[in-house]
């Protein structure tokens, strides 16, 4: 089956999104993980990050299906969030002033021309100063829950970290079974300013950018005592982004908010799913 589907190509901070506006179903439910896999293989297909399927909502302006590049679901993704946003705002879907329908609940957002700034849900699960074994080392890590799961570490040299080997080891760790976790390695680079590289789970790779794995950094480093919000965090791929918190809520924080721009790539028009 053929069918002319268009969608955006759109990125956060370099974490890279295929959108299209599935309110009349141009993409089945059953198909959509296999659909997925097919437009985010680079070189292959449109290539990105991960596949965003916007929806009506009875309780939101619009609910999202989000499906990383490996065809699995996530709840939540904060550069993804913001991207989706500005994706119903530049369609007419909602105003700028919005909420949405997540697996990890209703998340409110703000457009403003490209910027955008986006209320997560309350992060959870904290836990800190957990000891585990990597390539016969024990490595510090602290774990959040920022709408998906986050371990951060503080690594002695973030330049010279092998991210990718040590990432996937991380990720599969049964501290953190059977879901397995995002892995986040910060070096603090002034009293409100972090620098972070990230191993995502799903992608299965150190990516340029990750908006859960940024506030789940700042929020880390807060805690510390490293930082004081809000806190501007530098990815890895050169763009900064904003978190905001209130320090005097730790360690439960109720208003966390991830600010930072949504690029419109290009449209286009694919035909076979």
């Amino acid at each position: 089956m053929k069918k002319n589907i268009p969608f955006k190509k759109m990125h956060g901070s370099g974490n890279d999104f295929i959108l299209v506006d599935n309110r009349q179903h141009l993409v089945p439910r059953d198909e959509a993980s296999r659909v997925a896999v097919r437009f985010c293989k680079r070189h292959f297909g449109i290539g990105a990050d991960g596949l965003i399927l916007v929806e009506d909502s009875d309780i939101a302006d619009f609910r999202w299906q989000f499906f990383n590049a490996d065809g699995s679901r996530a709840d939540m993704c904060g550069n993804g969030g913001r991207c989706a946003a500005r994706f119903a705002v530049l369609l007419g879907i909602c105003k700028p002033e919005l909420k949405f329908e997540t697996g990890a609940g209703i998340i409110e957002a703000s457009v403003k021309n490209s910027t955008v700034k986006l209320q997560l849900t309350p992060p959870k699960d904290l836990k800190a100063g957990m000891q585990i074994t990597v390539h016969d080392r024990q490595r510090r890590v602290d774990f959040i829950n920022t709408g998906v799961p986050h371990a951060v570490l503080f690594p002695a040299d973030l330049e010279a970290e092998p991210v990718f080997e040590t990432g996937r080891i991380i990720r599969h760790h049964k501290h953190f079974s059977p879901e397995g976790t995002n892995v986040n390695f910060v070096k603090v680079n002034g009293p409100s300013s972090i620098l972070i590289r990230t191993y995502e789970r799903g992608v299965e790779d150190e990516t340029f950018a990750c908006g859960t794995g940024a506030v789940a950094s700042a929020l880390i480093s807060g805690l510390k005592g490293l930082v004081e919000p809000p806190v501007e965090v530098t990815t890895w791929g050169g763009e900064k982004l904003k978190v905001y918190f209130r320090k005097e809520e730790a360690p439960d924080f109720k208003k966390v908010y991830l600010e930072g721009k949504a690029i419109l790539v290009y449209s286009g028009f694919t035909e076979e799913i």
